[in-house]
């Protein structure tokens, strides 16, 4: 087959100086083809990029007969693009300067670093004034980027790509200022991006022409506003070419200094005549002397009044960009460390935040006009003004702290009174940032401002006026959920009417008739603020919010989620496909901002725990969906609510696991909230019956390990802790003596041998025998930690690690019984009297009289001939 000319396969090397010399032969021109058309040039730059036909590179099975062919190919490939670069049509010349630029960015290395100083030469002479064709010249900027951007990452030619790149300032200068195509002025700002960004002392010498030249095409306001923000982003990356403070700092001030003097005439009449002055105060302080002006022009009183008081039109436009040049400034690195002036920062934000088109107090002298134009304008300059805070957010980090406080206050003033869409998004976006950054100190101070905010926006979804209709809302939806699925819903619901209205049966409720609608984005961006502040400060004085929150969050995430489940692929030409996207990322957002209101409840349980588990359970199987993604993610997530791995009483040590006992009765979930009957524990969760079997469910009811608590204290803590219980001593011994515990028949005592530390426990295991413990309610209002006991009586198995011997522990107290106390209380309370948290147990040693109400006993075999009875009974029966 080699003998017909054919390759191996995809990969023979001979494949590719052929593809490379059939490109020349189809597509370049020469004296007798004209030039491609811009399709057909693409092409070639695809397949040059696809199959890496300049790259040079080779294996060591390759031949070599088929290696110095591409090498030759390559060279033809070259000297052709040389000739369309000399070549006097612009078009030829066009196409040549075009596919050089290509052959820099995909030539092997050595090529490059061998030639790339012909092709400088070649490229430089277009840019030059005898060029007039604007396409030439836009193609060379585009190569030139291209050269200096792969010069910038060899590291042994910096000095060499500096002295080539200073040689260009000059040349780029005039076509910012000469040239009147927006092409070529947009060629020329990213090639001067370039070079500072890879060699930035090239333009040292030219620092000063090159600030005049931007700052006057800045402020122009000629360009589109694409170009004026690469010339605002060149502006703030010309500090780098010096390198020091004072650079970075006088670049800072000069921009400040622009915007606050051109926004104290275009705000004439809509803001007091103090803010421009307080102000300029912060940035040029009373006894120091201005800095020049931006760009170094200096023009009398009468030329300057006449440049600043320019039509708004101009203006507004040109503040915006310099804005956002502060904004580039804060947030690129720079080679040394600078101070940031945050106070003339936040007093620009502030400044700017606070105008809202409306006439200050006084006499005006603003037309309508004007007023009307401001106002149509306020709307992007409040966004750049955002845009500058979040900048500063960004770069200040840590330091912005001591500036908290004017942060929160500005953002809750403007929050109050900003209803644009995406200037909400934005201020949402602020606070979640400060969330994160600063943590639960901002979220006390923020927590009211995000929490009236997203309710107002979230509104519509929970179809209710603040928390009372909400009430209403998630009432109908918890029965909807709470309902066996087969049958049908007949009353009306949030959740149904939510669904006619996805389907388009039904229009809006009665009661938001008149109101704006909420764009879904905005909504998305106040669930996620909620997230990050449950996450943040979810269990930290959130009592006065925490609750509403709460039940806002259940009913957003079902009404979004009754709907049914959107399909999240995109498609461009079908809007439905759009708005379904859309839809899908709120039910994301929802249901993240339930997870998190799930999974921050600290101190009691979720009180919508079984809503979210169905919702989640439902999100689940719409597989292959970043919706099933993260609902499989939060119910992992909620498996410590569900399972929990360990009682959270204290410090219990897992023992062993063995099968359940047939006389064993559980106490019911401490998570859950009111007493339950028997056996609907697991169902409450959404869960089946416990499997005798399963160990880890022995785990979680204590059963199947061996759980033990302490059996003595120190003298002097026992000592510490009697003296405030003298006076009911009395009660308690008698109480003591008359229930303490004796040794069943065929028990064994410890051995005195294998003594107990302070750290020993009770033991409570799988044995047959078992003992009766009286709880009590452990609460801060008695002088010994509890107040009441109660009425109940809780059957714990027990058992022991050496043979057959038991331990009977008594707890009793003469506080008055509390008859109303619920079964998951005298829980609570019966384990934490087993941990011993009020330093009450006493030692082996110590006697029943001297320990008060608590007694724990170790008696010897002559003590413990017989043992009590063991009640097998409900604890919650009579």
């Amino acid at each position: 087959m080699a003998g017909f000319g054919h390759v191996q396969n995809m990969y023979d090397i001979s494949l590719k100086p052929r593809l490379l010399r059939s490109l020349m032969r189809d597509y370049l021109p020469d004296e007798k083809r004209p030039s491609p058309s811009p399709s057909k040039l693409s092409d070639v730059v695809s397949a040059i990029k696809t199959h890496g036909l300049l790259l040079e590179s080779f294996r060591e099975s390759d031949d070599q007969k088929q290696i110095d062919k591409w090498k030759s190919a390559i060279d033809a490939w070259v000297e052709r693009l040389l000739l369309l670069v000399s070549s006097k049509m612009p078009d030829k010349c066009w196409a040549g300067t075009c596919l050089l630029g290509v052959t820099c960015q995909e030539c092997s290395d050595d090529r490059f670093l061998a030639s790339y100083s012909i092709w400088f030469q070649k490229l430089i002479s277009q840019i030059q004034p005898p060029s007039d064709s604007h396409f030439v010249k836009v193609a060379t900027c585009a190569s030139l980027s291209d050269m200096f951007t792969r010069l910038g990452g060899i590291s042994n030619v910096k000095k060499d790509g500096t002295s080539h790149a200073a040689k260009l300032i000059q040349p780029v200068l005039k076509l910012l200022t000469e040239d009147s195509s927006e092409a070529v002025w947009d060629g020329a700002v990213v090639l001067l991006c370039n070079i500072i960004t890879f060699f930035p002392y090239s333009v040292h010498r030219h620092y000063d022409s090159a600030e005049a030249v931007i700052a006057s095409k800045i402020m122009s306001g000629k360009c589109r506003e694409s170009i004026s923000k690469k010339l605002s982003h060149c502006l703030a990356l010309l500090p780098k070419s010096r390198g020091d403070e004072d650079c970075w700092s006088l670049m800072m001030q000069k921009i400040l200094i622009s915007i606050n003097v051109h926004l104290y005439n275009v705000f004439q009449g809509l803001e007091e005549e103090t803010k421009g002055n307080e102000a300029m105060k912060w940035l040029v302080p009373p006894g120091k002397e201005p800095p020049p002006p931006l760009g170094g022009q200096t023009m009398s009183g009468e030329a300057s009044d006449q440049a600043i008081k320019k039509s708004e039109k101009l203006i507004i436009p040109s503040v915006s960009m310099l804005v956002l040049c502060c904004c580039t400034m804060l947030t690129n690195p720079y080679p040394v460390q600078v101070t940031v002036p945050v106070h003339p920062l936040l007093a620009l934000v502030s400044r700017v935040l606070l105008v809202d088109g409306s006439l200050s107090k006084g006499l005006s002298f603003v037309t309508v006009m004007q007023q009307e134009y401001i106002c149509s304008e306020l709307t992007v300059l409040h966004s750049y003004s955002l845009d500058l805070l979040i900048a500063i957010i960004k770069g200040v980090r840590s330091q912005l702290l001591p500036h908290a406080a004017d942060v929160v206050r500005l953002l809750t003033e403007y929050f109050r009174r900003c209803a644009h869409p995406s200037l909400r998004i934005k201020v949402y976006s602020i606070m979640r940032m400060l969330l994160i950054s600063i943590g639960v100190g901002i979220a006390l101070y923020l927590a009211q401002a995000v929490v009236k905010n997203a309710f107002s926006d979230l509104d519509s979804v929970s179809h209710g006026h603040e928390s009372a209709s909400s009430k209403m809302c998630l009432k109908a939806t918890t029965e909807a959920l709470q309902q066996p699925r087969h049958k049908k819903r007949k009353h009306i619901t949030a959740a149904s009417s939510l669904e006619e209205h996805q389907n388009g049966v039904g229009s809006e409720v009665e009661v938001h008739k008149n109101k704006p609608k909420v764009p879904t984005s905005v909504q998305i961006a106040a669930l996620q603020a909620l997230e990050v502040l449950l996450t943040v400060g979810g269990a930290l004085r959130s009592e006065f919010w925490r609750r509403d929150v709460d039940l806002l969050l259940i009913t957003v995430a079902t009404n979004a989620c009754d709907g049914g489940w959107t399909n999240e692929a995109k498609d461009t030409f079908d809007l439905s496909h759009e708005l379904a996207s859309t839809w899908a990322d709120f039910q994301l957002a929802a249901l993240r901002a339930l997870l998190a209101s799930l999974l921050s409840s600290a101190h009691e349980r979720p009180p919508y725990l079984s809503q979210g588990l169905e919702l989640f359970r439902r999100g689940k199987q719409q597989t292959g969906t970043k919706l099933a993604e993260f609902c499989a993610h939060a119910l992992l997530d909620l498996e410590v609510l569900i399972h929990p791995r360990a009682l959270p009483l204290g410090d219990f040590t897992s023992g062993r696991h063995d099968a359940f006992d047939d006389n064993c009765i559980f106490p019911e979930n401490i998570f859950s909230v009111g007493p339950k009957p028997k056996g609907q524990f697991s169902r409450v969760m959404g869960l089946d019956e416990p499997d005798p079997d399963d160990d880890l469910c022995n785990s979680w009811h204590g059963n199947g390990e061996e759980t033990e608590a302490p059996v003595g204290v120190r003298d002097k803590q026992l000592e510490n802790a009697e003296e405030p219980c003298e006076k009911r001593q009395t009660n308690g011994d008698s109480q003591a003596e008359k229930i303490s515990s004796e040794r069943s028949a065929g028990g064994q005592a410890p051995e005195e041998g294998n003594g107990r530390s302070m750290d020993d426990d009770v033991e409570m295991g799988t044995s047959s025998d078992g003992i009766m413990v009286q709880s009590e309610r452990l609460l801060e209002s008695g002088p010994c930690g509890y107040v009441e006991t109660l009425n109940k009586s809780l059957l714990v198995p027990t058992g022991s690690a050496r043979g057959d011997a038991s331990i009977n522990v008594t707890i009793s107290s003469n506080i008055s019984l509390d008859n109303e106390m619920d079964g998951n209380v005298a829980t609570r309370a019966a384990s934490a009297s087993l941990l011993g948290k009020n330093n009450l147990l006493s030692s082996p040693s110590v006697d029943e009289k001297e320990t008060g109400p608590v007694v724990f006993e170790l008696n010897s075999d002559s003590s413990m001939d017989s043992f009590p009875d063991i009640v097998d009974a409900d604890p919650d029966s009579d």
